[in-house]
């Protein structure tokens, strides 16, 4: 149900588009934007940066504005933040958020945590929540990263309960640490029930690892959910990356939505997340969709 109406969000405004647009001009796509990208924007003003992101041709967010202890999202409650997303023609699909570390905290109030986090999840109606990163005793044991993999499992289980995907974003340390011979982000996967925890990967940090995408995509087919599509500034303007091969992947990957997210820029920030929107809608190997 939940996955119906952000559907329906996001097609009413791509077919709103396609009735003004030009015969010439690319349907828009949808291609969604974490707002991590421009959280100096936001903290000014959050109305005004959400238009941009609308202007710019993103369909959809992802949230990095929680906080645990009030509950609310970029200073609003899930209710009102969902609300004026919405009234700009964006769906707020996915969230990012950190627990508490599972090596240092109780596990008993590691799942209040996380029970609480949830609930306030709820009602942004997102599908997704992802953790971005794991704290330092992950990758100080096999011991410690082991513990994690616990703790997603039963995260997992709660957020399949309530209608939620749960999942885990790499940077490069994943798959530049080893234990006994088996790389991290290589145990996570191996360790996570594919049922309970998906994978959100980011093509740049992977990449930055020495883990190209393509590689992780064919070796675990139907782990990635969400994408993270990045480039070291705007996208496509390095040439480093091979996003047509990654995008030739998504149907392998289990890929549903693809995210921008950028973390340096060669243009005004506003500017930049349009051009980044600009270079994937217009290559022919992105497809309209990928939620169906």
């Amino acid at each position: 149900m939940v996955r119906s109406i952000l559907t329906s969000i996001i097609m009413a405004t791509v077919s709103a588009f396609s009735l003004v647009s030009c015969a010439t001009e690319p349907v828009q796509k949808e291609i969604g934007l974490q707002l991590y990208s421009i959280r100096e924007q936001i903290n000014e003003d959050l109305n005004t940066s959400l238009d941009a992101v609308a202007e710019a041709g993103y369909t959809f967010v992802e949230m990095a504005g929680y906080n645990a202890q009030e509950g609310t999202f970029y200073g609003l409650s899930g209710d009102a933040f969902k609300e004026l997303c919405n009234s700009k023609g964006l769906a707020v699909i996915s969230s990012h958020i950190n627990g508490p570390d599972p090596n240092v905290t109780p596990w008993e109030e590691c799942m209040t945590w996380w029970d609480k986090a949830i609930a306030d999840h709820l009602t942004t109606g997102v599908l997704y929540i992802v953790q971005p990163s794991m704290w330092k005793s992950a990758y100080e044991s096999l011991e410690g990263l082991s513990k994690y993999c616990e703790l997603f499992n039963a995260v997992g289980e709660k957020c399949n309960m309530a209608g939620i995907r749960f999942g885990y974003h790499n940077h490069a340390h994943e798959f530049t640490t080893v234990f006994d011979d088996v790389v991290l982000y290589d145990y996570m996967l191996q360790n996570t029930d594919p049922e309970k925890v998906f994978f959100q990967l980011d093509v740049y940090w992977s990449q930055i690892g020495g883990a190209p995408a393509v590689e992780y995509l064919e070796k675990y087919p139907g782990r990635y959910d969400l994408w993270h599509v990045k480039d070291e500034k705007e996208i496509g303007a390095s040439g480093e990356i091979d996003f047509q091969a990654i995008y030739e992947k998504a149907e392998l990957s289990g890929m549903k939505y693809a995210i921008v997210e950028q973390e340096a820029f060669d243009m005004a920030p506003f500017e930049s997340i349009k051009a980044s929107y600009d270079y994937l809608n217009n290559a022919a190997y992105v497809k309209a969709s990928y939620s169906e």
